[in-house]
């Protein structure tokens, strides 16, 4: 039976009613008042209220200055990246028709949605990766019109290398807002940009809360909560690898879970010292790290690798390393996860800035039910039907038939004329 050396992954989210309630006030008057209502919220969470909150090309332009060659060209390495691996994942999705019977011809077609907001975090770090991953994966997929949105940094618009990243993404209206407002701006519209079809991007409870409010409204992509990350590992990995990675991931805030999943005891004791030894030491964010791991880290030992699966697959964790001497094993029995780390040279790390795969991933035990962002996303598979009249005459019995008993005789009166 599995032994907690140490226990802190919380059970489950709870929503609070004062985020729920003031979310709520402000979708509301945002919907009644439009730009007044966003102006007003803007200014008093923010400080922020320029003469315009879409960002002007010459702002755009400026931002260029912000930015290194060196760090232009490793943005340009990862906005290819994840351009790369979309792209490959689009030429899965075919389109498809057959004909079923005589006459009567199916099919589907992967239809890109019209228009994407697009928000990138800022608060405590201004996440630069996030513009990449929300707004390059859309426009792979054809969307028309993607609006990219991210908060106000020190009164001074969005943060520099931020705004130039949102631009090389390929984002066609760039919109200096933050929070609840900037999301309802994103659904409602705001000066001359139009309501998009489906928001996406990451942010805090206030943000998670206002994507559940305004799903129906517009279309959202996850409802994900704080960063989580989980590892499976044995006596044959690293202890003072796994420490960081562990740490690595709690450093996004004082409340990300972080999860060691091992078959040794003894590993799982010297992966505790080694967090001890890395927040004494020179761990560079220890602070927030150090916080998310006293109250929020696990260590469960388990009795044999099936065990193992069970726990992880329990936990659904948004990223899963697996650091073993059996990797392949544990890739083809595990279930529950957002993204897996095969091996101990694939940290986490790596796919969050620059790798390609999307870095949006279910948090919360979604994964038990979704998968994280994909280009997939972004289209809409739709169906349709062609028939002949000796295929209408083939599907029209059985129509009838059905509508008849449950009641319907309008459906059977349409079927049985194409008799």
């Amino acid at each position: 039976m599995a032994e907690h050396l140490k226990t802190g992954w919380p059970q489950q989210v709870v929503r609070q009613q004062e985020v729920i309630d003031t979310v709520s006030r402000i979708l509301r008057e945002v919907e009644h008042e439009g730009e007044p209502a966003i102006r007003r919220w803007s200014a008093q969470l923010d400080g922020w209220e320029p003469p315009t909150f879409v960002v002007p090309a010459e702002r755009i332009k400026a931002a260029a200055e912000t930015v290194d060659d060196e760090l232009a060209k490793q943005l340009e390495f990862a906005r290819s990246q994840v351009e790369r691996f979309a792209g490959a994942q689009r030429d899965t999705l075919q389109d498809l028709e057959l004909e079923t019977l005589p006459g009567v011809v199916l099919g589907h077609r992967h239809v890109p949605v019209a228009k994407v907001g697009s928000y990138s975090p800022g608060g405590r770090y201004p996440l630069i990766a996030s513009s990449i991953m929300t707004v390059t994966v859309p426009k792979v997929a054809g969307v028309d019109t993607v609006v990219a949105v991210a908060p106000p940094r020190d009164g001074q618009g969005i943060y520099g290398p931020q705004l130039y990243t949102m631009n090389l993404a390929g984002a066609d209206v760039i919109v200096c807002l933050g929070g609840v407002q900037a999301f309802a701006a994103m659904a409602f519209g705001i000066e001359d940009v139009p309501p998009v079809d489906l928001v996406v991007g990451a942010g805090n409870a206030y943000v998670a809360e206002a994507k559940r409010q305004l799903f129906g409204t517009v279309g959202i992509d996850l409802l994900a909560g704080p960063t989580e990350v989980a590892v499976i590992a044995d006596e044959t990995a690293d202890p003072r690898l796994v420490a960081a990675d562990l740490l690595g991931q709690a450093e996004h805030g004082f409340n990300s879970p972080a999860l060691l999943v091992t078959t040794s005891r003894d590993f799982g004791t010297a992966v505790i010292a080694e967090v001890e030894r890395w927040l004494a030491g020179d761990w560079p964010t220890v602070e927030v790290a150090g916080a998310a791991w006293r109250d929020h880290g696990t260590v469960v030992v388990c009795e044999s690798r099936e065990e193992a699966v069970q726990v992880s697959d329990a936990y659904a964790p948004e990223h899963l390393e697996i650091q073993t001497s059996d990797d392949d094993w544990y890739a083809a029995n595990l279930r529950n996860y957002g993204s897996l780390f095969i091996g101990p040279e694939a940290t986490v790390a790596f796919s969050d800035k620059s790798i390609g795969t999307d870095h949006v991933l279910p948090t919360g035990r979604a994964a038990r039910y979704t998968g994280g962002l994909w280009v997939g996303k972004f289209l809409k598979t739709v169906t349709y039907q062609r028939l002949t009249p000796g295929g209408a005459r083939i599907v029209a019995p059985s129509t009838a038939a059905i509508a008849d008993a449950e009641l319907m005789h309008g459906h059977a009166l349409t079927a049985r004329l194409r008799q």
